[in-house]
C-alpha cells in the first residue's frame, strides 16, 4: 500500500471547503437548515479516533520489541493501516466541509443571536482535524523500518514488492 499524500488531503479538504460553503449558501438562501452533523456525531468520531488508536499502539508495540516473541497477525497489521488512512480521509471530507459551513457562518457572526451552529461546526471540523492526526499518525506505525542487510547492500523484507528501492522501509502488512 502506499503512504498518504498530504497534498491529495489538501486538496479533498478545499474542494469540499468550498462545496459546504456553497451547501450552506443555498441551503440559507432557501431556508433550510444548516448542513452541519449532529453532536452526536463527535462520539462516533471519538470512538473511530480510540479504536484506531489502539489497534495502532498494538502494531507499534509488535514493531519496537526487540524479542519478536510477540506475534502480529498479518490481516489484523493491512486492517489498521486500512484503518488508518480511512480515518484520515474521512477526517479530511470532515473537516473540509466544515470549515466551508464556518467561513459561511463567519460573515453573519455579529448578526445573529445564536451561534449554536458555528460552534457545533467547529466542533465538527476540530473533530475531523483529530481523525486525520490520529489516521497519519497510526500509518507511521505501521512502518517497518529499514533493516540490516546481509553485506551485499540488500535488506530482506518478508513480501517486498519487486523494483522496491533498497533501503526503503515498508508496511507492517506488504500484500495488496
Amino acid at each position: 500500500m502506499k503512504p498518504i499524500n498530504p497534498l491529495l488531503l489538501l486538496g479533498i479538504g478545499l474542494i469540499l471547503a468550498v462545496a459546504g460553503w456553497l451547501a450552506t449558501l443555498l441551503a440559507n438562501r432557501f431556508s433550510f437548515a444548516t448542513p452541519v452533523l449532529p453532536l452526536t456525531a463527535l462520539v462516533t468520531m471519538g470512538v473511530i479516533v480510540a479504536l484506531t488508536l489502539v489497534l495502532g499502539i498494538r502494531v507499534l508495540r509488535w514493531r519496537n520489541s526487540t524479542k519478536k516473541k510477540i506475534i502480529l497477525d498479518p490481516i489484523l497489521a493491512a486492517r489498521t493501516l486500512v484503518l488508518a488512512q480511512a480515518s484520515a480521509y474521512a477526517g479530511t471530507v470532515l473537516l473540509g466541509w466544515h470549515a466551508g459551513i464556518i467561513l459561511d457562518q463567519l460573515r453573519v457572526w455579529s448578526l445573529r443571536s445564536d451561534q449554536g451552529v458555528t460552534w457545533l461546526a467547529i466542533a465538527m471540523a476540530g473533530g475531523g482535524l483529530v481523525m486525520i492526526i490520529v489516521g497519519l499518525l497510526v500509518e507511521r506505525f505501521c512502518r517497518i523500518p529499514p533493516e540490516d542487510g546481509d553485506g551485499d547492500g540488500t535488506t530482506k523484507l518478508p513480501g517486498r514488492a519487486r523494483g522496491e528501492a533498497k533501503g526503503e522501509g515498508g508496511y507492517a502488512y506488504q500484500g495488496d
